[in-house]
């Protein structure tokens, strides 16, 4: 029986009556203008090949995600609520096995008392850490939040520097890379080296994030060096970015937020530790108290949400991707500087930074991702002092979960050159408005390029 022929030009006749339908709703319901829309399309049709990349890195992930489910044997039963203690808890047990797999570690810590990315790191640092041992960030200074934690900046009540630990840092290179020199030099002028830390993600700074092969040399030659310093990562924002994860490639221990890449957009909170046993049990004491460790801690009903986010991670972090790529084609094409430039740049997080250059424009900015937003579009978002944070900041985020990174958000410091930072978005059509809401609040202002 003859096959009957596809109609191509049917199909193509039904796309532009969709198209036009989807720009017809943009400019009615959205106000975007045509013009902007035109401008993002003529992007997106550039972005192709950089799109079916990133597709193929979200199907290893996923795939790698739903063997660590099925060998772990995740049931129904692991919804569960418990109480009190939460001793004996199979949904925390489980969830805690999935990542430890995922992540290829000894263990993890996957709970929702850890309030955010930098308690995470905090009782990571805390918890391995002792009075008169060193720690090396080699990257430069680490995100604003923890530079408190670290007693670099604040009142250092608490700090690390308070009890004792010393510091000291290693500027990347010029080009934004690991500086395995500088490490090297740094490690033989210091014999109290006790771990180096790497944060992966851009942070508040005009970079490049930190590429898992940058940081498979980097603990490598650290474990030339003295097999026994400790390499420590801030995953934030990195993870299912790519095929591998630092602990992947000689990392000992690292950490990160539930409500950035591996919450999904469903954990409501929490925060996740991975690496050797050893120094996951050290940590567990610090997250609780020594004797106690990770053996109590109730989940509050959240490992069904938190499972189930960490399943959908690897789409929604594709998601992201995508958003992040478009943001940076756009706002390049109209002559700004931005970060990373996917066209020849390897990404590595989430995050795409514009370099704006007035307060206005990155206001203004943020004020059209949060009228893209599914909660409070009708909230303007003004700069102002936050805890951990040295000058203003304005932060766009109109999200189910309050302060969620990995939901479509964006923010900056109020400083030059007026960077604003761009990232998340649970599926690609939200932050493609998103893109678009931004751009517009621009035109109609009349801020772009200034």
């Amino acid at each position: 029986m003859a096959e009957t022929p596809v109609n191509m030009d049917k199909y193509a006749e039904i796309n532009d009556v969709m198209e036009q339908a989807t720009d017809e709703m943009l400019i009615r319901d959205f106000g975007i203008t045509p013009e902007v829309i035109e401008i993002v399309k003529e992007r997106e049709t550039e972005l192709t090949a950089k799109f079916n990349e990133f597709d193929k890195i979200r199907q290893y992930n996923q795939y790698k995600v739903l063997h660590a489910f099925t060998e772990n044997r995740v049931a129904d039963t692991h919804f569960a609520w418990n109480t009190g203690y939460g001793y004996d808890d199979a949904g925390r047990e489980v969830i805690e096995k999935v990542y430890a797999s995922v992540f290829h570690t000894e263990a993890a810590l996957v709970r929702p008392n850890i309030v955010n990315g930098t308690h995470a790191l905090a009782i990571t640092l805390m918890g391995i850490l002792r009075p008169g041992d060193r720690m090396i960030y080699c990257s430069g200074a680490p995100y604003d939040t923890l530079q408190e934690v670290v007693g670099i900046n604040g009142s250092g009540m608490g700090s690390l520097k308070e009890y004792g630990v010393k510091y000291s840092q290693v500027e990347l290179k010029p080009d934004n890379s690991l500086d395995l020199e500088g490490v090297r030099q740094a490690l033989s002028e210091h014999d109290d080296v006790k771990m180096v830390c790497v944060q992966r993600s851009t942070g508040y700074s005009w970079r490049n994030a930190i590429s898992v092969d940058q940081i498979a040399e980097w603990a490598k030659l650290v474990h030339e060096i003295d097999p026994n310093i400790i390499c420590m990562v801030d995953n934030c924002y990195g993870e299912f970015t790519g095929l591998k994860e630092p602990t992947d490639v000689g990392v000992d221990i690292m950490a990160g937020s539930l409500i950035k890449n591996p919450g999904g957009g469903l954990a409501l909170t929490g925060g996740y530790v991975a690496g050797r046993q050893d120094l996951v049990d050290l940590i567990s004491y610090r997250m609780t108290c020594p004797g106690i460790g990770a053996e109590c801690g109730l989940m509050f009903g959240q490992t069904r949400g938190m499972l189930e986010g960490f399943f959908l991670s690897p789409s929604v972090v594709n998601a992201a991707m995508k958003g992040a790529a478009l943001c940076g084609a756009v706002y390049k094409g109209l002559g700004y500087e931005v970060c990373p430039d996917d066209s020849t740049d390897l990404r590595s997080d989430i995050i795409e930074s514009v370099k704006l250059g007035s307060p206005e424009a990155v206001v203004e900015f943020c004020g059209g991702i949060q009228a893209a937003s599914p909660v409070e579009s009708f909230v303007k978002p003004e700069p102002s002092p936050m805890p951990g944070y040295e000058d203003k900041v304005v932060m766009a985020a109109g999200a189910f979960v309050q302060g969620s990174s990995i939901e479509m958000s964006s923010d900056g410091p109020l400083r030059p050159p007026y960077i604003v930072y761009y990232q998340g978005g649970l599926t690609y059509d939200h932050a493609r408005l998103g893109v678009m809401s931004s751009l517009n609040r621009l035109f109609k202002k009349g801020l772009l390029n200034k």
